[in-house]
């Protein structure tokens, strides 16, 4: 009765607005629309849902719907990103709304064709829903769809939220006096450009450079979904911690790090035991995606990355359907999703913001309350890690993105250039106050 005292006033103030802006009510909307409040509560997931997508209810009608819902309902902070139908546009607005379950349907579809982790639907869902769903999110993840979709008002609308850590150099820096700043920093995407071939993924020479630089002064830790081995190749530094596998494969200096009392190396590895099933995985996708061209298998230890960035759009069904065919054999793997990948790992609840932590503690930061963290990342993988310096309320995470993508970073920057802007300028203020210190 609560939830139909709500919707009522809301149908009727959003019929008269509808007339007074010479928008024609179908009777059968009208007819669905009474029909809905005499429905119980869980039904207004359809209904809303329902009135943000039939044609009759255009875009512009949002913030009077949300002005309304947000008179009559108990609030919470929440981003709320709604696609017009009509135009393919997204519009992103900031609103209060209902703890209750009446948004879900509308905002999980919306930020479904924004990208990232698959949802995979329960086993009792048909083959092909489960393989129309990984398809269909395998779609969205294409930067170039995201970024046609996006118009200059969502852009400026995301920056506001997510502003760029270079212009906001003074404002961090005056957040992290009196604490010591470790650094953690994703591979791809962040300090070296996507390329088609992922052995190919080779960092500039003025890169690796400000990262050495980087690590003079500050502790400093690469997380990325590589192998640890192939990262470290990569980047070929041995004062550096490295954490590969989604953090499933943690190695830190081997001479020790200057910021630990202790000398012994760090060693982690969580995973151990899936090693032989990672293996057996491995070889058996091999087969099923020879005969998809332009598809690759990456063994990364722990984990398996099948690429397929240089599949034709057409392939991925059958490419998904070959992933399946072999996933569904090993109960014990999870499947996720970044930029062009489908990521196979285990089940065990760890990833790169658990590795942050972990890392956190082996430095002796654990509990300090004088830390402050600061990770950059460009996947999906990546907000983990957000997500766990937001809920510490320490440090804070920056996005790689030159689009919106829905974050729990706090800052932004555009591409790996600026990321190696950002560290030369981190290294110049730690020197210069060093300096002036001494005098």
């Amino acid at each position: 009765m609560e939830v139909r005292k709500m919707m009522e006033p809301l149908v009727s103030s959003l019929d008269a607005k509808k007339r007074t802006m010479g928008i024609k009510t179908n009777p059968s909307e009208l007819s669905f629309q009474h029909r809905a409040l005499s429905r119980p509560p869980c039904f207004f997931n359809f209904f809303f849902f329902h009135l943000l997508h039939r044609r009759s209810f255009p875009c512009k009608l949002l913030r009077p719907l949300v002005s309304l819902i947000g008179e009559r309902a108990e609030m919470t902070r929440q981003n709320v990103v709604v696609a017009d139908s009509k135009s393919g546009i997204n519009v992103a607005i900031t609103m209060t709304v209902s703890n209750s379950s009446l948004f879900t349907k509308a905002v999980q579809k919306t930020r479904e064709t924004q990208g990232g982790c698959i949802n995979i639907p329960p086993k009792k869902v048909g083959g092909g829903a489960r393989i129309n769903a990984w398809v269909d999110s395998m779609r969205a993840s294409s930067p170039t769809r995201v970024k046609s979709a996006a118009s200059l008002s969502d852009q400026n609308s995301w920056m506001l939220r997510h502003p760029s850590a270079l212009n906001m150099f003074e404002q961090i820096i005056e957040a992290s006096k009196g604490k010591q700043i470790v650094m953690f920093l994703d591979y791809d995407g962040t300090l070296s450009p996507i390329v088609d071939d992922p052995d190919r993924a080779f960092m500039s020479d003025a890169m690796r450079a400000a990262v050495r630089q980087l690590a003079r002064y500050f502790p400093t830790a690469i997380v990325s979904g590589r192998c640890r081995d192939k990262v470290y190749n990569f980047v070929r530094l041995a004062e550096l911690y490295y954490a590969g596998s989604h953090g499933m494969d943690i190695k830190g200096p081997a001479k020790g790090s200057k910021y630990k009392k202790e000398t012994k190396a760090v060693l982690f590895q969580p995973a151990s035991e899936f090693l032989p099933m990672i293996d057996e995985v491995y070889k058996a996708l091999l087969e099923k995606t020879k005969s998809i061209p332009g598809a690759s298998v990456e063994h990364n230890k722990f984990c398996l990355s099948v690429h397929y960035r240089c599949v034709d759009e057409k392939k991925w069904s059958i490419l998904a359907q070959q992933v399946r065919s072999v996933l569904q054999q090993y109960p014990k793997l999870r499947l996720t999703q970044g930029r062009k990948v489908l990521e196979i790992r285990p089940t065990i609840k760890w990833d790169k913001g658990k590795a942050l932590e972990f890392l956190l503690e082996s430095l002796g930061f654990g509990n300090c309350t004088d830390v402050f963290p600061v990770y950059i990342g460009d996947d999906r993988t990546d907000e983990d890690a957000f997500k766990i310096l937001r809920d510490r309320g320490q440090g804070f995470g920056i996005l790689v993105s030159k689009i919106p993508k829905d974050t729990s970073a706090s800052y932004s920057l555009q591409e790996p250039l600026e990321v190696m802007y950002f560290l030369q300028r981190l290294v110049e203020w730690k020197r210069l106050s060093m300096r002036q210190y001494r005098v």
